[in-house]
C-alpha cells in the first residue's frame, strides 16, 4: 500500500479539527511538526509513510537536538508524531506504527511568570480608572481583565464567549475549553460589576447588526480577537512599575497561583482551569513554593 505522507498529513489535519475539536493553534503546532518530519524523510529519499522506521524517527529527533531544539520542542514533536502515526495505523493507511517505542527528552516545565497580588490589584485599578470616562472600549477592557483574572480562563476562551454564557444570578460563566469541553467557572463581585458596566453602558455603542451574541466586541462591532486582548493587557501593565509583562496567559497563571496560595484545593483549581491532567495544575504549587523560598532568602537573617 502506498501511503503518501503529504496526503495523510492533510487528512490528519481534517481529523484534528472535525473529530477531535482541537484549536487552530494546536492544529498548527501538530502540522508544523509533521511537515518538518516529512521534509526530513523526503530529503532521505522516503516518499511512502509505510517505509518510515523507528530508526528514522529517532534519527530525525537526534538531528533536531543537534540543531539546538529545546527539550520541550523535541517532546512535543515526538508526541505529534506518535498521534499521527497512531491515527494512520488505526485508519489502515499503514500496517504498523513505527513510533510505539519512540521517546524524547521530557520537556522541562519552566515556572510561569506571575504577577503579585498587589500588582494584579494595581493593573485592575488602572483599568477601572480608565473606565471612569465610560468610553465603550475602556469599559470593555476593564471587564475583560477582571474576568480573565477572576476565572483564570484562556484568552481564546474569553473571546469566544457569548452574552448568554454569563449567569449573573449564580455568578458563573460557561466556558468552552480545549477539545470542545465545556466547564462552568465562578466569578466574583468586581468582575460582575465590570461586566455589567460593559453590557449596560459600553456594548450598545459599538454593537452592529453583524455582532451577533458575542460578549466582547471591537470598536467596529466585530467579536474581539486574541491579539486585541493581548495588546490591552500589555498596555495596561505598562502602568504598573516593575510588574512582569505577562500578557493574558500571565493573568491565568496569576489567578491559579493566588488561589493555591489562598488555600484552594488543587483539584478544584484543576477543574476551574480546565486542565485534563492534575500534573499540569501542580506547576502552580511549584510557583508558590519558589516564591516562598525567594521571600525567605530575602527576609530571613539566617537564610
Amino acid at each position: 500500500m502506498h501511503a503518501d505522507p503529504i496526503d495523510l498529513v492533510h487528512a490528519f489535519a481534517r481529523h484534528l479539527g472535525a473529530e477531535r475539536g482541537l484549536s487552530e493553534h494546536t492544529q498548527r503546532a501538530y502540522l508544523g511538526d509533521l511537515r518538518n518530519l516529512m521534509s526530513y524523510e523526503r530529503d532521505r529519499g522516503i516518499t511512502d509513510l509505510s517505509e518510515v522506521t523507528l530508526s528514522d524517527l529517532r534519527s530525525w529527533l537526534a538531528t533536531q537536538s543537534r540543531n539546538g531544539a529545546a527539550r520541550s520542542t523535541l517532546a512535543r514533536r515526538a508526541a505529534s508524531t506518535r498521534a499521527f502515526l497512531r491515527w494512520a495505523t488505526r485508519t489502515g493507511a499503514i500496517d504498523a506504527d513505527p513510533s510505539l517505542r519512540l521517546v524524547a527528552p521530557k520537556g522541562v516545565k519552566s515556572l510561569p511568570a506571575v504577577l503579585k497580588q498587589d500588582e494584579v490589584s494595581a493593573v485592575l485599578d488602572v483599568a477601572a480608572v480608565a473606565a471612569d470616562d465610560q468610553d465603550a472600549m475602556h469599559l470593555r477592557d476593564r471587564a475583560m481583565l477582571e474576568l480573565l483574572y477572576a476565572t483564570g480562563i484562556r484568552v481564546g476562551e474569553l473571546v469566544s464567549m457569548d452574552i448568554d454564557d454569563i449567569d449573573f444570578g449564580s455568578s458563573l460563566v460557561r466556558v468552552m475549553g480545549k477539545g470542545a469541553k465545556e466547564r462552568t467557572v465562578p466569578f466574583g463581585r468586581p468582575a460582575a460589576a465590570a461586566l455589567q458596566g460593559w453590557l449596560q453602558l459600553g456594548r450598545g455603542h459599538v454593537v452592529t447588526a453583524g455582532s451577533g451574541p458575542a460578549l466582547f466586541l471591537g470598536r467596529r462591532g466585530g467579536r474581539v480577537d486574541p491579539r486585541q486582548v493581548r495588546a490591552v493587557v500589555h498596555r495596561l501593565l505598562q502602568h504598573v512599575p516593575d510588574a512582569p509583562d505577562v500578557g493574558p496567559h500571565g493573568l491565568r497563571h496569576s489567578a491559579a497561583t493566588h488561589l493555591l496560595e489562598g488555600g484552594a484545593d488543587l483539584r478544584a483549581v484543576q477543574e476551574m482551569l480546565g486542565h485534563a491532567s492534575l500534573a499540569t495544575t501542580q506547576i502552580y504549587t511549584h510557583v508558590s513554593v519558589e516564591r516562598l523560598r525567594r521571600s525567605y532568602q530575602q527576609a530571613h537573617p539566617r537564610a
